[in-house]
Order: structure tokens, then sequence, then C-alpha cells
């Protein structure tokens, strides 16, 4: 278990206001670090994330042969290998992140050597048997314990191939492409909900050639990638826990700079503009394909209504269920979360750990095997929450103390770090007491 031990005390606070920017997109760090480190030349990077999971995945691309070099100024310099690994005699540690394990299996199975992937006790328990199925099917050798890691991948040549993923994951997807980059012939991914594209976008602009449909992504490789200057965009994910916090107080107004818009991971600010609260975009941009703006926030006189959240609504905001359903209490017809079976195998097992918090702070909840459903109109006391070592869990429920009365104490409030290590000091700047 992720022995989280820092604790954080919440106080409430009369309203949300400010402006801020945020720290560099999580997916998109983690993309962008690979495959720079698996280029030709070198790339420079502005706001790249500060979490723990993307140093995770420079750390093991570093011991693959990369050189990755942090300047004064912020910027991160990566030279990449140049499309061949140099396998380590040491195991590669990926740390608590299940996107550096999911995604480097596939840039390492077509290459030579023998690789080892480990990771911390939380990832060690999460499913990697989706991405020994499509990677054994292209002909690579990969030994699982019990399904989960350490992976052991014997790298060598791979056929390519046309994959449906049973379960949709932008993991998985990304997972095979990097692996077809690498394999003579055009490989194949469809999927039946469309996952986040940053890998698809990412790809496109260390300038591989992909073809998309609304359903299937196909890359023929061998491709090589070239190295790219970019900034990275404010991650929307982080971004979650402010506009959550935002629409809870009538009278609020957060701007949010240089955030990451990008449209299969924007669907939150349909669905607070389906509780009611009032958002504009502002000064919208395409840098790398990705689209950035500014986005304003601002809760209604009369508070949030209430919404649900199911079928591919819930696969495109699995990561920001938490929240939402941390903030439902206070809304005055609650929030309904169906389709969200995933969320039981993430960091924890979140659907359980959301509804115990929500007891333990004096709200009704009803628990289902794929989601929740929150009552509306309700008040909360503050309270001790259980964070379980997971980050989301820490950062919703101390969203959730902002409206409640009385002090909540969030224990394992350090686990925030894994991907946001700015949080806490971000929320005091823009709560006011």
């Amino acid at each position: 278990m992720h022995t989280a031990t820092a604790e954080r005390i919440i106080r409430p606070a009369r309203n949300i206001f400010g402006s801020l920017r945020l720290p560099g997109d999580k997916s998109i760090s983690h993309r962008y670090g690979m495959l720079a480190a698996f280029a030709e030349g070198t790339s420079r990077f502005t706001n790249f994330s500060t979490g723990a999971d993307c140093a995770s995945t420079l750390a093991c691309m570093q011991a693959l042969g990369a050189t990755v070099r942090k300047l004064d100024n912020g910027t991160v310099e990566v030279t990449g290998v140049g499309g061949s690994v140099t396998p380590s005699n040491q195991p590669l540690d990926c740390g608590n992140s299940g996107s550096t394990m999911r995604m480097i299996s596939g840039l390492l199975a077509p290459q030579q050597g023998s690789f080892t992937l480990v990771g911390d006790a939380s990832l060690s328990r999460r499913p990697m048997e989706r991405i020994r199925k499509p990677l054994e099917a292209m002909g690579a050798r990969l030994t699982l314990t019990d399904g989960h890691a350490p992976i052991h991948i014997a790298g060598g040549p791979l056929q390519p191939i046309d994959y449906t993923t049973p379960v949709p994951s932008a993991q998985v997807k990304t997972c095979v492409l990097l692996a077809g980059l690498q394999t003579a012939g055009e490989t194949t991914v469809r999927e039946s909900v469309r996952t986040r594209d940053h890998s698809e976008l990412a790809l496109r602009a260390f300038s591989a050639r992909l073809t998309r449909t609304v359903n299937s992504v196909s890359i023929t490789g061998p491709q090589a990638l070239h190295a790219i200057d970019a900034a990275v965009p404010g991650d929307i994910s982080s971004a979650a826990f402010f506009l959550c916090a935002a629409a809870l107080f009538p009278g609020s107004s957060l701007i949010l700079d240089s955030l990451g818009l990008n449209p299969t991971r924007a669907t939150l600010l349909d669905v607070l503009t389906a509780l009611g609260a009032h958002i504009s975009v502002l000064n919208l941009e395409d840098k790398n394909s990705e689209l950035v703006g500014t986005v304003q926030v601002s809760s209604p006189p009369e508070g949030l209504r209430s919404t649900t959240v199911s079928g591919a609504l819930a696969a495109q905001l699995i990561d920001e269920l938490p929240v939402l359903a941390a903030i439902a209490p206070y809304t005055s017809g609650g929030i309904r979360i169906r389709d969200a079976k995933e969320l039981r195998v993430k960091e924890s097992d979140r659907i359980a750990l959301v509804a115990r918090n929500l007891r333990a702070m004096g709200a009704e909840v009803e628990e289902f095997e794929d989601g929740l459903d929150v009552p509306g109109g309700q008040t909360l006391h503050g309270a001790t929450i259980d964070s379980g070592g997971d980050h989301r869990i820490a950062m919703a429920f101390s969203v959730a103390a902002l409206r409640a009365e009385g002090d909540t104490l969030i224990q394992g409030a350090d686990s925030a770090a894994i991907s946001f290590p700015e949080f806490f000091d971000l929320l005091d700047l823009v709560a006011e007491r």
C-alpha cells in the first residue's frame, strides 16, 4: 500500500476568485518525453509536467540511453536515441505510473534486447494483460506476473496487426501505435469509443505519418521521429479540481490561462455547463496540433443543477469523476454516475473511496458496481478523509471541503504530488476565506 503520511487541513472558503496558470499536461508530457527520447536530435519543452509520474517516464528513457537535462529556467531538454535504445541491466522503474509502463512496453517490444519493467505496490496491482494481448498478437514476447508487473520483454522484430481494443484505452492504443511505428507494414487500432488522441497528435508533431478515421488510427512503419520544441499546455485534468471548486460558489470568478482544450479531454466543460456553470473560452490557438486557450468559469447565483454521466461520457471523464462526485451533494438535484467500472482498478478503488469519504462528511450516497448516486441539496461537515494514497481522491475531497461546515483533514495529502505537487498552494491562492 502507498504509505502516504502527510496530512493537510482544508478550511472552508467563502468564494473562489483569481487567475491561475497550471502545470503542464501530464498526458502530453509523458508522450513528448517518451517520443523525444526515442527521436533523432534534441527537443526542448517549456511547462513540462512537474508530477512524479512524468519524472518516471524521463528516468526510464534516460536508463535506455536518452539524455535529459533540466535547465535553470524550467525548460526540459531531451536528446533522443535515434530509434535505437540501449538495454539497461537494471529494471526500469515506472514508479506509480501506469501510463509509463503501458506505453513504454510498446516502444520496447520491437527493440533488440531484454527489458524488465517494475513499479511501486499500487502499480504492481494494476491490470497489464490488456497490453500483452495485442503485443503478443504482433509476435512480441512478454511475461507478466499474474497479469501484473513486473513485466519482462524479450524484444525483437514484430508483424503489423489490425486490433480492436476490448476496453477503450488511450494507453493500450498508444502501446500498439509505438510498436507499429517500428514495424514493417500497416498497424491499425480500432476502438468503440474514441479515447484521448494526444499520442496521434504528438506522433504527428514529431513528424510521423498516421491515418485516422472516426474509430480507428493506422500507422505504417518503420518511421523515424524528429525532435521538436514545444510549450506543454496546462493540464485540464488538474484544472478539473479548480473548475469544480469555482462552480461551488455563486459569485465566483476564476480564469485559467494556457489550458489544454483537446476535444477528447474537454468534456468536463460540457458537464459543468449542463450543471449550470458559466464557462467561456477565450484566445483559442493551435499549438503542435493541440488546442490551447483561456477558460473563465463562474457559478450561477442559484447554484448548480443535476446531471447524469454514463456511457461514452463516463469513459471520457474517467479521471474527473471523483471530483464531480465530491461536489454532487452541493448541487440541487445530485449527480448520477454509471458505466464507470474502470474506476475500481485505478490507483485505488475510487468508487468505494468516494462513497466512504462522502459518508464520513455526512453525505448520503448509493454505491453501485459501476458508479454512484449522490443526491443533491445536502449539507456536509468537515471530517477526516482517507485518500487511500490516491492523488485524485486527496484533491477531490479538498474541493468538497471548501463548502463543508468546519475543517477537513486530508490524510495522505502528499499523494497529490504524483500528478500535481503545486495543488494545495494554488488552491490557497484562489480560495477566499
